[in-house]
């Protein structure tokens, strides 16, 4: 059987259905991020650093990476299109309460407690839809699948962002910043609610887990089955690599976030002019975005020309290149390439490594394997940020951090990913 084109995808009747509840959330994810981003991190009164940056990005990250071994357990038992359901309803409810404390100019405590649950629920939803797409479409269809669902969610961050920014300056013309932001997040609430509407469109049973495959034990064995997790793993050596692979190039990539971050708010524009800085990193986001589509436009010829291993290894070689641009010239240019070629190469290795693991696994065990590779992912991610903000000072000008993810990501390329162990025969 031959592998479904872009378009075919687009048109399947059920995964369409699965596109339009993800990417809408995921727009919706790009509407809140820029409101917290202009909050924390633009916002006249408060300076960033290299120090709140990371500490943002573990806000939203480190949730999930503490709930992850629950999360398997979930995804496993129950029906993953309710859990995706109450997950977004719930999403929703959160939100009201961030936009309260955000009008008010809370920062302390009360808010990081809500944001954290708000962005722990996200990952189990974006877990719980990749780890039902391999019951939607045929498995020699999963690597356009993925790269569909996958690079279309991060483009709908992107676009979301945007109509966050957008939107942002409308109500500036209303409202004092801190009121702004909120407005924003009211408009987050909406668009969160209708996407909880749109999964009513899959049915209950549609994306798993079937009922001869769900797990019996109890919720209380998560950590055991996290464990069962790792273990599958060890079995598969070739996707924990592709796995491990993933993870590091996304902790590189967003320590070149951080890098971005404090150029465009620190070094680029006047500390006195935050909005421009927001506006000079939404366009490396956008070039981001777009190197993302066309990373997983190219995902599919690759792997059919040298197999899904060997692209795996190509794509984090290449990824090692362009972060040396901007360890020789910190402009806006150089910036900008590298948000765009890193970008470009880390999708495709991504999108290609997704469909490696969904191939390789029973559903019986994709929940909680899914769970073990977000956490890492997240994990690294978070690990990015905070050694990029040890290094750096708050200019965000630095030779030796690009230097290092390029370093990182050339010996995973050469020695993790090397033919002998890495088994391109697969």
């Amino acid at each position: 059987m031959t592998s479904l084109g872009f378009l075919e995808l687009l048109r399947h009747p059920r995964l369409s259905r699965l596109f339009a509840a993800r990417w809408l959330g995921q727009a919706t994810d790009g509407i809140f991020q820029s409101a917290l981003a202009s909050f924390v991190l633009f916002s006249p009164e408060r300076k960033a650093n290299a120090l709140s940056a990371a500490l943002a990005f573990a806000v939203v990250l480190l949730p999930y990476s503490l709930i992850g071994p629950f999360v398997g357990t979930v995804l496993d038992r129950v029906s993953r299109q309710r859990a995706v359901l109450f997950a977004n309803l719930s999403r929703s409810g959160s939100l009201l309460v961030i936009a309260l404390l955000i009008s008010q100019g809370h920062t302390g405590l009360e808010l990081t407690f809500v944001v954290l649950f708000a962005f722990g629920l996200n990952r189990l939803i974006l877990a719980a839809l990749s780890a039902g797409l391999p019951l939607i479409v045929e498995s020699n269809s999963l690597i356009s699948a993925n790269a569909m669902a996958v690079t279309g969610g991060s483009i709908f961050v992107v676009v979301g962002g945007g109509m966050g920014l957008g939107l942002r300056k409308i109500f500036d013309s209303l409202h004092n910043a801190n009121h702004s932001d909120a407005s924003l997040i009211l408009v987050a609430t909406v668009g969160y609610f209708i996407t909880s509407l749109l999964i009513l469109r899959i049915g209950k049973k549609e994306i798993g887990p079937l009922d001869h495959q769900k797990s019996s034990a109890s919720f209380g064995n998560g950590i055991v089955e996290m464990r069962e997790g790792f273990e599958f793993l060890s079995r598969h050596t070739d996707v924990a690599r592709g796995i491990a692979a993933t993870a590091i190039q996304r902790g590189g990539l967003n320590g070149l976030l951080i890098i971005a971050i404090l150029l465009e708010r620190n070094t680029f524009h006047s500390a006195s002019k935050p909005e421009a800085g927001l506006s000079g990193l939404a366009v490396a986001l956008t070039l981001a975005g777009v190197g993302l589509t066309i990373g997983a436009l190219i995902a599919p010829f690759g792997v059919a020309k040298f197999g899904r291993h060997r692209w795996i290894r190509y794509m984090m070689l290449a990824s090692g290149l362009s972060p040396l641009l901007l360890a020789l010239t910190h402009t806006a240019a150089a910036l900008f390439i590298a948000a765009f070629f890193t970008s470009l190469f880390g999708q495709s290795l991504k999108v290609t490594n997704d469909a490696l693991v969904q191939s390789k696994i029973d559903d019986y065990f994709r929940g909680r394997v899914f769970a073990v590779y977000d956490v890492l992912v997240n994990g690294a991610i978070v690990s990015g940020a905070v050694i990029a903000a040890i290094l750096l000072d708050p200019s965000g000008k630095s030779v030796l951090v690009p230097l290092l993810i390029s370093a990182v990501y050339l010996i995973s390329g050469t020695r993790m990913l090397r033919p002998a162990v890495f088994n391109f025969t697969l």
